[in-house]
């Protein structure tokens, strides 16, 4: 465990404030929820929480049948990171999303586009843009952005339209409600 130097106290509530430093690295926004443990060695720990990072597994069968049925590379991310890629797409897994595609996820923006488009985004800071048209949609679960669906195509003629359109939009909805249950 890193040591920060930052020692906080407890108020009479049982609260302690985690400092803005820690929440800017670890991108912890207001009202994120946050997981406990604690240890034999009586450490407190605390984990950000992804709802989406539960369905791991099922999200990972998911992509690799949008794959499969779309012929794109076909990722699924939690707010943060990604956590199931299929078709060519194995790089992003676990790389942290942009802060474009975080934005767009936060103003629950759907979009499709290509390389050279005013719109165009990078979806993974710390990497080469690897393609060249992409379609982007949040997914939403009780009223809350939990992640995002993505479709990914390298070939510069495979445009992307409605059909890939239709194909996010089924993914992030069916996702989103299965989380709900």
């Amino acid at each position: 465990m890193k040591a920060t130097g930052i020692v906080r106290r407890i108020d009479d509530l049982g609260r302690i404030v985690i400092p803005k430093e820690i929440r800017r690295t670890l991108r912890i926004r207001e009202s994120d929820p946050l997981e406990i443990y604690t240890d034999r060695e009586g450490q407190v720990i605390l984990k950000k929480y992804s709802p989406i990072g539960e369905m791991t597994t099922f999200a990972k069968q998911y992509t690799e049948s949008l794959a499969q049925v779309s012929g794109h590379t076909a990722l699924i991310s939690d707010r943060d990171q990604f956590i199931a890629t299929a078709g060519g797409g194995k790089t992003y897994l676990g790389k942290e999303v942009s802060k474009q595609l975080e934005e767009k996820m936060n103003n629950r923006e759907t979009g499709i586009c290509s390389q050279g488009d005013r719109n165009f985004l990078r979806i993974c800071d710390d990497m080469e843009v690897e393609y060249q048209h992409m379609a982007f949609t949040p997914i939403i679960c009780e009223g809350d952005v939990i992640g995002s669906v993505i479709l990914l195509e390298n070939d510069y003629k495979g445009k992307m339209g409605e059909v890939e359109y239709k194909l996010i939009m089924s993914a992030a909805g069916f996702l989103g409600r299965q989380m709900e249950q």
